[in-house]
């Protein structure tokens, strides 16, 4: 419900702006720095983005759940109120299948890699609406 929720609601902005995605994306950027309030809100998704991405990759790896890289690309491309309440869905169906969880679980070097670029987007995201 949230999912859904967010996809019509983030997407009925993003159209009304132009084409969302299909716009003017400098402009759209611009425009998420215009006022302080935009600023704050900006940055505040950022970084719950770059928070949930890394728990949704732990969390997949930790769980044997593939394709999790589509949750955080996605994340940056719908919105991550979709995405995120997908993967939790996802992971729910997942631990239901278990019997029993992982006690290790390793990250791979192309998970690290991926957060560091994700990490990397999003401060530099924050660090472009702020200054």
């Amino acid at each position: 419900l949230v999912a859904v929720t967010a996809l019509v609601m983030t997407w009925s902005q993003n159209l009304q702006y132009g084409g969302g995605a299909l716009g003017p994306p400098m402009q759209y950027l611009l425009d998420l720095k215009a006022t302080p309030a935009a600023r704050s809100f900006t940055v505040d998704i950022g970084l719950f983005l770059l928070a949930g991405a890394a728990l949704m990759v732990v969390e997949a790896r930790k769980l044997g759940m593939r394709l999790v890289w589509l949750y955080v690309l996605f994340g940056f491309l719908i919105a991550i109120s979709v995405t995120f309440p997908l993967f939790l869905i996802a992971r729910e169906r997942r631990l239901a299948k278990l019997e029993t969880i992982p006690a290790e679980t390793r990250l791979t070097a192309s998970d690290v890699i991926g957060l560091a670029v994700v990490t990397i987007i999003v401060l530099a995201m924050c660090w472009f609406i702020l200054f």
